[in-house]
């Protein structure tokens, strides 16, 4: 088993994610910034791009629709833009960051499970105009992230 999770750590390094020692199996990319309502951000410049993370669609289930906003649409930090809806549940989404939406993940409508195969690359959700980068010190980083989401877990 230490072998085992050895390679796994190592091949991990090698791909820029992070492993967690006890149980953890949710993918958390390192270079990307995560919120308390699972949501992850990648900034780019002044724009940052956003979803929900392999954690939450692991626990939300299968995704059969995906809530997107209107492009222009104003988002704030740790309020509600959308939704995503399950087999087994509905959960807000939350804005990571503040800003203006100026691409939304068309392609979700027609294909709400890139959420679940995909939730960092083609499941992204939307992309902002930052209007306070100070936000991003805000949120967790992918060890942070990774320690966060195993104590929540332990507690269920």
């Amino acid at each position: 088993m230490a072998a085992r999770f050895l390679w796994a750590s190592r091949v991990a390094s090698h791909l820029r994610i992070s492993v967690a020692q006890r149980g953890f199996a949710s993918v958390v990319l390192k270079d990307l910034k995560y919120a308390e309502s699972h949501e992850w951000v990648k900034i780019d410049g002044n724009k940052a791009t956003f979803g929900i993370t392999d954690h939450a669609q692991d626990h939300l289930g299968d995704v059969v629709y995906v809530e997107l906003p209107d492009l222009g649409r104003s988002v704030s930090q740790g309020e509600s833009f959308g939704a995503v809806e399950s087999v087994k549940a509905t959960s807000d989404i939350n804005s990571p960051v503040s800003g203006k939406v100026v691409e939304v993940n068309e392609v979700l409508t027609e294909s709400p499970g890139l959420v679940n195969t995909s939730p960092y690359e083609e499941g992204w959700i939307i992309k902002v105009e930052l209007s306070d980068a100070g936000e991003v010190e805000k949120l967790m980083d992918s060890d942070k992230y990774s320690k966060f989401c195993e104590e929540e877990d332990a507690k269920h």
